[in-house]
């Protein structure tokens, strides 16, 4: 629940142009409104979605700036067209915040840029006092491959008014001030206690590094590429505790055994450490597991004698992998071990639903006919409680496959039996019945409980259907198992045979109990034994 309430525009001066090629903020004030948030994420009523946390401590005061996530419920694109802003000079786990929602947009101050795709940025205070915001944003004049770049601008202040630092252009693009051919997004920005400064970016897997001059904006010297953080992806943050160098990275080493990710689409929060801000970094762990939406993103800092990590989630109203906001939790440490660990966090969310409900299907174990599943689908996608109405692959179990077999299942397993009565079946496909080939609804379905000796079908007491996107409940005699299958016949052109695919898998229990989230880890076993 949020809470909005006007707050008087805050006049900014504008700030005076040394050149008529340096772009200015074209506003004399910010829009702002206070925000009582009573649980994570921040901004959780619906009404502004906020992405890719980057945290500053300055006067006393906690800054997060965001990106804007606006893509529609059905849009699988990140539209981002500007940077919102965060504020609170309290325990930011109170939740009084300052919300500055329209902050700054790429064009308005990087006149070399195209509007949208404000991305992941960062704000850092640099050696001379003043403050700098790193910014991927689109070089609309570019040539090459891609059209990312790199952009820092000025201020006195964290709210402005910004003016761009390097006017010329930008200060990392895939053809400047070296070539290269990663996409140039994702800075993080360290001012060591020295003053000497060094900045990291990439995606994608790719990690450069490089000290740059007080400036804040010239190489000094060669770019490093890092390849000694396990699973790195993307959104690295560095920052610096004690004398030791931490890199906290968003990593997605996927498999069914992996300790960071089922499903490659996903990603937790890994860190790494060094003795020096240039490597070489050592792989340390996990510190946060993934989250409700498919990329994750770290800020990490020290605020007031305590740690706290910012990241997104797809946790607010009508949230999704593009419809992003975000958190902040508590970092605690281990000083026991040298260099220090950062404990795994333990994320804090909205209070749990306790209502009891029928379906007890996230209190099972899962197995299916295709394990291990292919690391781009997610076994437990299908008790995870939710249907999207436009799934990327982690959002489904799916069988996909170069040659796909005439019958696949997928079975569920309690700890105790349970006395069920009906079952629910959310499929989706990208082919009509009929096809043999891509994801289609299977031709036929069932499903069959294990009686201690075999399975047996239930005794169905209405029609078996399979119509895409949409609920295919199946009632039937109440059965008591601890384990309930349901098979697939492959939908067929008579020559080959389709995948099957499903959201969501619903089991009905005499006994309703809450949900549980996150579902039951862990494989049942095929034989229910």
């Amino acid at each position: 629940m949020r809470l909005s309430i006007p707050i008087a525009l805050l006049p900014l001066l504008a700030a005076c142009a040394s050149s008529p090629r340096v772009a200015t903020v074209p506003r004399h004030g910010l829009e702002a409104r206070a925000v009582h948030a009573t649980s994570n994420p921040i901004l959780s009523d619906g009404t502004d979605y906020t992405a890719d946390p980057a945290p500053l401590v300055a006067g006393g005061k906690l800054y997060v700036i965001t990106g804007r996530d606006t893509a529609g419920p059905r849009v699988n694109d990140f539209k981002m067209p500007e940077w919102q802003m965060l504020v609170t000079s309290g325990d930011p786990m109170a939740g009084r915040w300052t919300h500055y929602p329209h902050f700054l947009k790429p064009d308005e101050v990087f006149e070399w840029a195209a509007p949208g795709r404000a991305y992941a940025a960062q704000i850092v205070r640099g050696p001379n006092g003043k403050f700098y915001l790193y910014a991927p944003v689109i070089h609309a004049a570019a040539t090459t491959r891609d059209k990312f770049a790199i952009g820092v601008a000025v201020a006195d202040a964290p709210l402005g008014p910004w003016v761009d630092a390097h006017p010329a252009g930008p200060v990392v693009s895939q053809s400047y001030p070296i070539a290269n051919d990663i996409q140039n997004i994702d800075p993080t920005v360290l001012v060591d206690d020295d003053g000497r400064v060094y900045l990291y970016w990439g995606t994608f897997g790719h990690l450069k590094g490089v000290e740059l001059e007080r400036d804040m904006v010239t190489f000094k010297g060669t770019p490093i590429d890092v390849r000694t953080l396990n699973g790195f992806f993307e959104a690295a943050w560095l920052f610096k505790r004690n004398g030791t160098y931490y890199m906290a990275y968003a990593a997605n080493t996927a498999g069914p055994t992996s300790e960071c990710t089922e499903a490659v689409y996903y990603a937790c929060i890994a860190y790494g450490t060094s003795p020096s801000p240039l490597g070489p970094w050592t792989y340390r762990g996990v510190i946060l597991d993934p989250v409700s939406s498919t990329t994750s993103h770290p800020g990490i800092v020290a605020y007031e004698g305590k740690w706290y990590i910012t990241y997104h989630t797809a946790d607010a109203k009508g949230g999704g992998h593009f419809r992003r906001s975000v958190a902040i939790d508590r970092v605690e440490w281990d000083d026991g071990v040298s260099p220090a660990r950062i404990r795994k966090v333990v994320p804090t969310g909205a209070p749990l639903d306790t209502t009891p409900i029928a379906n007890i299907a996230s209190h099972a174990r899962i197995t299916a006919s295709n394990v291990p599943v292919p690391v781009q689908y997610w076994l437990r996608a299908v008790n995870d409680g939710k249907v999207r109405p436009n799934p990327l692959p982690p959002d489904m179990w799916a069988t996909w496959s170069r040659n796909n077999p005439p019958q696949q299942w997928i079975v569920y397993q309690w700890e105790q039996p349970e006395t069920l009565v009906g079952s629910s079946l959310h499929f989706w496909g990208d082919h009509a019945a009929g096809a043999g080939a891509g994801v289609a609804p299977p031709k036929a379905w069932r499903l069959e409980y294990w009686d201690g000796g075999a399975w047996k079908p239930v005794s169905a007491t209405s029609p078996y259907t399979a119509t895409l996107g949409a609920d295919n409940r199946v009632d039937f005699a109440p059965v008591t198992t601890r384990c309930l299958r349901a098979v697939f016949d492959a939908s067929t052109d008579g020559t080959s045979f389709a995948a099957v695919a499903l959201q969501e898998w619903e089991a009905f229990s005499t006994r309703p109990r809450a949900a549980r989230r996150p579902s039951v880890k862990g494989a049942a076993t095929a034989n229910c034994s």
